[in-house]
């Protein structure tokens, strides 16, 4: 059997409770992406241009700093990632994830957290930063997403 991580970034909460749930309806450990400095309600306002998350978003080549690396990634053959679609993507601080870390040979899944948008090109931005790994396309998932749902898509890999 293949250990799994489940490794996430959540500004609201909003998919920490879905990566929870998911970890614990696989049995997978689970691993909190932080950033180095933390948003503030201002820098997620993606209305105003000048905002931090605009700015970052703006850049694709954004690379904000992350407080912790996970140590002992070499252990796990699946990780899935979680993140809130930002921009059609994910945020730029994914990038910075899996960029810290040697992912060659592992299966990479992202999930994603929306109001109402799709994937859109996360695969698109998300595999120059994991290129020796496996990269499978994703799914959105709602916060009140079951248990047993997110069990039957992951249970797949």
């Amino acid at each position: 059997m293949s250990r799994k991580l489940v490794a996430y970034f959540s500004e609201s909460g909003i998919t920490a409770k879905v990566a929870e749930n998911l970890a614990d309806a696989i049995g997978a450990d689970l691993f909190e992406i932080v950033p180095a400095v933390r948003y503030t309600h201002t820098d997620l306002d993606w209305r105003n241009e000048n905002s931090r998350s605009s700015i970052e978003m703006k850049n694709p080549a954004s690379r904000p700093p992350v407080e912790t690396v996970r140590d002992n990634i070499s252990e796990y053959d699946v990780i899935f990632v979680g993140f809130p679609i930002w921009w059609y993507v994910a945020p730029t601080i994914i990038n910075t994830f899996l960029e810290q870390h040697d992912l060659a040979g592992k299966t990479i899944i992202p999930f994603a957290t929306s109001g109402g948008s799709g994937m859109g090109k996360t695969n698109e931005a998300l595999k120059p930063s994991c290129p020796a790994s496996n990269l499978l396309e994703g799914r959105v998932f709602k916060e009140n997403t079951s248990k047993d749902e997110l069990a039957g898509w992951a249970n797949k890999f």
